[in-house]
């Protein structure tokens, strides 16, 4: 008898689970029906934008999902749904959707139009540039779409003022697209302050203990430029100094900035004082130039004369900077030589660096108060460097590896070797 009773539990037992899962089978089932779209998508798209227009663009684009479940071909509304994403600021979801309409429609020049636009405002213009040359194989000279290539191309041309900088707008949002709200939201992604911090170790090969370089920066965006101020700790030869400057990066025309620092400190590791001036200019076919001076201050002042002709190709930036340092023993020179390609904006990289030669303004650990400054040194570098940043831009890495091949200062003649590994650390806020 107990057996049967137990059987008919355990049999209602499961009729009675198999009754719940049904039930919320069917609930989930009209549950799904309920979402599927119903009515006149002409009119709901109306209605969409009115509400995107209205401080309600949350609703706005529940609506536009909803008519895509349906007519996920109706491009008018993904491109809609892609343009509200980009004035929230959340420039990967719309990016996602205008290449959804692209991948079956290249022939949307108001698709295209968006998508560069939509990089341009996410501060990744090397994206807005490479859609461009896209978008003008279907719309040859198209002069709206030239426009923007030519605004994504001056954006790429990133000045020595904003490198490694803070978050910026890349470009002014027109107000006949975009509401006051919308302007906001996107005004809000914008970080004008960046603390940063940098260190260094080289490895001899002989003679010297490995030597370790410290910096931390703190860096702010205004409408007059850019500012930033450092503290370089540097531990070397049994010592430790400490160096503070500041760089300032002031605006004087459109396609025009200057560079101005000023430097000083203490420590032997370092010159008491010391100061620079350089002015940069934009050039037709993507160059810029710049011509300026630094001056390190010992027991005696230390000038050296520099300048640089940098060159933007899509994507690719190429920079050749020389320095020219006069002394008792005649004319001392250098050169650097960089390389670096650019994916999506300035904190996104591949870098390498070459030089030949010595300079005062690159290499302060060869001189000392008590020394001659000794800059007719013989020296050949590579790095290579590798920078990133997380999606947000608020955070970004770099790691630098190089080898020098440096004459022995104090034994002229004789060489060797130094490695350095160098790695950096920026945090973005408003």
């Amino acid at each position: 008898m107990n057996n049967h009773i137990k059987n008919e539990y355990v049999n209602f037992r499961k009729i009675y689970i198999s009754l719940i899962i049904l039930l919320f089978s069917g609930t989930f089932l009209m549950a799904g029906q309920e979402k599927a779209f119903k009515g006149d998508p002409d009119v709901s798209f109306k209605t969409a934008r009115d509400l995107a227009f209205n401080k309600n663009r949350k609703q706005a684009q529940d609506t536009l999902l909803h008519i895509l479940t349906k007519y996920p071909n109706y491009h008018d509304v993904r491109e809609f749904l892609a343009s509200t994403y980009a004035w929230d600021g959340d420039y990967k979801k719309s990016r996602t959707e205008f290449q959804k309409i692209l991948s079956k429609d290249t022939n949307r020049k108001t698709t295209w139009i968006g998508a560069i636009k939509n990089e341009m405002w996410g501060d990744s213009p090397f994206l807005a540039l490479k859609l461009s040359k896209k978008a003008l194989k279907n719309f040859p000279k198209d002069p709206e779409i030239l426009e923007l290539q030519k605004n994504a191309q001056e954006s790429t041309m990133i000045p020595t003022a904003t490198a490694g900088k803070v978050q910026t707008l890349s470009s002014k949002i027109p107000n006949d697209s975009i509401s006051k709200e919308s302007e906001s939201s996107l005004e809000k992604t914008v970080r004008n302050n960046t603390i940063g911090v940098t260190s260094e170790i080289d490895i001899y090969s002989e003679v010297y203990d490995p030597m370790i370089y410290n910096a931390i920066k703190y860096g702010r965006q205004t409408k007059y430029g850019s500012i930033i101020a450092r503290a370089n700790i540097d531990r070397r030869l049994d010592d430790v100094g400490t160096q503070f400057e500041v760089d300032l990066y002031p605006k004087i025309a459109k396609g025009m900035y200057a560079y101005l620092n000023f430097g000083v400190s203490n420590s032997s590791l370092f010159p008491d004082y010391r100061y620079g001036a350089e002015i940069f200019k934009s050039l037709p076919k993507s160059f810029e130039a710049s011509i300026g001076l630094r001056a390190l201050q010992y027991d005696t002042t230390t000038m050296i004369y520099t300048g640089s002709v940098t060159w933007y190709n899509g994507n690719n930036y190429w920079s050749l900077r020389p320095y020219f340092t006069p002394g008792d023993n005649g004319l001392s020179s250098s050169a650097t030589l960089t390389f670096r390609k650019y994916r999506s904006d300035a904190d996104n990289y591949f870098g390498i660096n070459a030089g030949v030669g010595i300079s005062p303004e690159l290499n302060q650990n060869y001189f000392y108060a008590n020394d001659k400054r000794i800059v007719n040194l013989q020296s050949q570098k590579l790095n290579v460097g590798y920078y990133f940043s997380t999606n947000d831009k608020q955070n970004a890495w770099g790691a630098q590896l190089g080898i020098i091949h440096q004459e022995i200062p104090f034994d002229q003649g004789n060489f060797f070797w130094i490695s350095t590994l160098t790695l950096s650390w920026e945090i973005r806020f408003k």
